[in-house]
């Protein structure tokens, strides 16, 4: 087959829809060698590269209009590319399939991760929600399959938008293989002194939006401070609501021990900070990734610990329990008591500990990239007939 991806996410984004693409299509093409991968890419960045693969090629706006505008290019031109290099089909990874694909001989799947904006508009733009809105049904509608990566996101999509549920198929993520393999002594040392991280820390990854609950974990360290004086290290970036966090930090007298690593300049200008290579390092060395969202559609951080070996306290809400299984430590979102119980258990006891990695371990081996793509594929074989691997 000559399978198509919508590649915008895979080049330009570097949190969690930009992680499922790259890890995708990097397992189909590894995984499956004998179909041609072609990534649809309004920008070419060094977020990704197609370079090792034998098996894949960009495809481009090469000629005006399309260079001049590649939003309507991405969303709607690009089907005569597609047509031009016989594309059996269509891989919409983040909510989005070109307007008109249902009229060609391009078959299309979907991937929709979430539909938070739906459950919490108020969080959002109002100009946004609707242009979600319309972009998401029409996908939904239009797509020949749909896949969710959640039993929450697939009970979403027939809430709010009818669609039949024979219609969607549940495909779980992976992660970046690279979570799996342990960091020496030596590496986690570099990277420390790379990062100006402390020796002990706890780690938060993730957007700084409200849902993702920051401040909370922030209320927590300071419950801790006088019996737990451990820091948090900060990956991720926002707006207002980080401002909300640093001013309660500023107050509480606690800026030293939450460390937003976004702040430092030349950090975010590190190739390896923006492509997350220095990541797993950042994992392993943490006492436990602290994800205590109110709502996801996965929680990809909850696997990238799991593989890790790192401990995880997570939500006992939303899909959070579906994502940790019985690996994790689940609590209360909206409970700084219970939330910092977790932290000062895992911190403490090393049975606990310990047992939480054996079992995140175990737990990560149903998130397999091999996994996830075989799952997928299954999903394009379904839609055209091509039952050949």
């Amino acid at each position: 087959m000559n399978i198509a991806f919508d590649a915008k996410r895979a080049y330009q984004n570097g949190t969690g829809l930009g992680h499922y693409s790259r890890t995708l299509i990097s397992s189909l093409a590894t995984r499956f060698p004998k179909h041609q991968y072609y990534l649809c890419a309004p920008k070419i960045t060094n977020r990704f590269s197609v370079a090792p693969f034998a098996n894949m090629q960009n495809i481009v706006p090469i000629n005006f209009p399309g260079k001049a505008l590649r939003s309507v290019w991405r969303s709607n031109w690009v089907k005569a590319d597609l047509l031009s290099r016989n594309i059996n089909l269509y891989h919409g990874l983040s909510h989005e399939i070109p307007i008109g694909i249902q009229r060609t001989s391009i078959k299309s799947v979907v991937t929709i991760h979430d539909l938070i904006f739906e459950r919490y508009p108020r969080q959002y733009n109002p100009i946004d929600v609707i242009i979600y809105r319309k972009k998401f049904k029409y996908a939904c509608n239009n797509a020949d399959r749909i896949i969710a990566i959640s039993r929450q996101t697939k009970d979403d999509i027939v809430s709010f938008y009818k669609i039949p549920e024979e219609k969607i198929d549940i495909c779980y993520q992976s992660c970046n293989p690279s979570f799996s393999k342990p960091v020496t002594d030596h590496q986690k040392q570099l990277i420390k002194q790379r990062y100006n991280l402390p020796d002990k820390f706890f780690l938060y990854v993730g957007s700084i939006i409200e849902r993702k609950n920051l401040l909370r974990i922030c209320k927590a360290i300071n419950q801790l401070k006088e019996t737990l004086p451990i820091p948090l290290v900060v990956i991720g970036n926002g707006d207002k609501y980080k401002l909300e966090v640093k001013e309660y930090c500023k107050q509480q007298n606690i800026e030293s021990s939450v460390i937003f690593l976004s702040d430092d300049v030349s950090i975010n200008e590190l190739p390896s900070y923006k492509n997350a290579d220095d990541f797993p390092a950042i994992y392993q060395s943490a006492i436990a990734m602290i994800y205590p969202s109110t709502f996801e559609g996965f929680g990809i951080p909850v696997l990238e610990a799991m593989w890790s070996k790192t401990p995880v306290i997570t939500s006992n809400v939303s899909c959070m329990p579906e994502t940790a299984g019985d690996a994790a430590i689940l609590i209360n979102p909206l409970s700084t008591i219970d939330m910092a119980e977790a932290m000062f258990t895992v911190a403490t006891i090393d049975a606990v500990a310990n047992e939480m990695i054996e079992r995140g371990w175990k737990h990560a081996q149903n998130f397999t990239p091999e996994k996830c793509a075989e799952g997928v594929l299954k999903v394009y074989n379904s839609v055209t007939g091509n039952y050949s691997q």
